[in-house]
């Protein structure tokens, strides 16, 4: 187990905490580049909601990613984290007036719209600012995803985007602007997808919406897929990489492109979700009639998948001194009965003061830690920091 081998860089270090391994992510930003170095017109935009520690980020900005940003705060993050502004797309159901300014005055590369409100706040704040803005427009096309309900971005009843039948209607609106450039469409229909029947379902969309397009005399620049693609949180170590090649090959088989054309994804959980291993410490080992309970310094506060998603992280004990099993609910301290990492597992036989690893937390870990219980919020450290 690589992580096993971390753990002396762990001592004295006050828990819970993040550990990432730079290691792992640089190696899954190669796999990415590797796929992507075959399509000169491909680019992808690493999704910061994922993932905002700073030094994650440099690594990402390292290896030539762009950005895809969802507020204000990331725009500012990722231009801390050296990403230059011409390769960020800022996305979002409600994006503010002051996150639009900041938009427009760093001339970042595209606004993804997602309703003529919208639009027209766009084109009111670059007009006042003598500014044209690039936009793409976030279609809502009707394709589910194989994935938790709450995760799940294109379907009719979801907030996001605009509806097909409006698409032609929304252009055609744009296009008499003059502090607007429409450049293309934008997608994204989930997250934790492991099918690709549903990218290629996607594609297939898009063929449709471009068929329509060309019929009515709209041309488009950009194709935006989105990103979704899931990683395996069941045996990590053992597919610590996730299927890019796959993925990128759907797009290559099914999206029929016209000339010129460039596809964007947003990739975020797949870029950063295995480098990363919440380290949590037993604080009791608590047993009643039924149950045996480790009761760990970290909570949802800390890590919130579970609670939120009845998401599953594969758990091990980085310091049993036994060989022996035993079966475990993991739970924190945060004084709600949702507090609970996972129910029924086996573990080598835990006691207090162990260091337990959450794996797969380097998507959606640390970003969504919370105060709760006025608790402190997580620190963040790279191996490189800890060597």
């Amino acid at each position: 187990m690589a992580i096993t081998s971390h753990v002396e860089r762990f001592a004295g270090i006050r828990t819970p905490f993040y550990y990432y391994d730079t290691n792992i992510l640089r190696e899954t930003l190669d796999s990415i580049n590797a796929e992507i170095k075959k399509h000169d017109n491909y680019f992808v935009h690493y999704a910061v909601k994922a993932n905002a520690n700073l030094k994650v980020l440099q690594v990402i900005n390292e290896a030539g990613l762009g950005i895809d940003c969802v507020s204000g705060g990331e725009i500012e993050q990722v231009l801390k984290a050296g990403f230059p502004a011409n390769k960020i797309v800022f996305a979002g159901v409600g994006k503010s007036d002051w996150e639009i300014e900041l938009g427009i005055d760093k001339e970042i590369f595209c606004f993804n719209v997602e309703s003529i409100p919208e639009l027209e706040v766009i084109n009111e704040i670059a007009a006042r600012k003598g500014k044209v803005a690039t936009v793409c427009f976030r279609i809502n096309p009707n394709v589910g995803a194989h994935t938790h309900a709450n995760i799940t971005t294109g379907l009719a009843e979801n907030k996001f985007g605009i509806d097909m039948q409006d698409m032609e209607t929304v252009i055609r609106l744009a296009q008499t602007m003059k502090n607007v450039q429409f450049k293309g469409l934008h997608f994204h229909i989930g997250s934790q997808i492991l099918e690709m029947d549903d990218f290629i379902a996607l594609a297939q969309r898009i063929n449709d919406l471009q068929d329509q397009l060309e019929a009515a005399g709209i041309k488009i620049e950009i194709v935006n897929v989105g990103g979704g693609l899931g990683i395996d949180y069941a045996n990590p170590e053992g597919n610590p990489i996730p299927n890019f090649k796959d993925y990128f090959a759907v797009y290559d088989k099914y999206l029929k492109l016209r000339p010129g054309q460039t596809v964007h994804f947003e990739l975020g959980r797949a870029v950063v979700g295995q480098c990363g291993a919440l380290i949590t410490k037993v604080l009791y080992v608590k047993e009643n009639a039924i149950k045996k309970f480790a009761i760990v310094d970290a909570g949802f506060t800390d890590l919130i998948r579970p609670a939120l998603y009845d998401a599953h992280h594969r758990i091990v004990n980085l310091t049993a001194t036994s060989a022996e099993t035993d079966t475990y609910d993991v739970v924190g301290p945060i004084c709600e009965s949702s507090d609970v990492f996972d129910k029924d597992i086996t573990l080598t036989k835990t006691k207090r003061g162990d260091l337990l690893a959450l794996l797969s937390a380097g998507a959606y870990g640390e970003i969504m830690a919370s105060g709760y219980n006025c608790r402190r919020l997580p620190e963040g450290y790279t191996s490189e920091e800890l060597k």
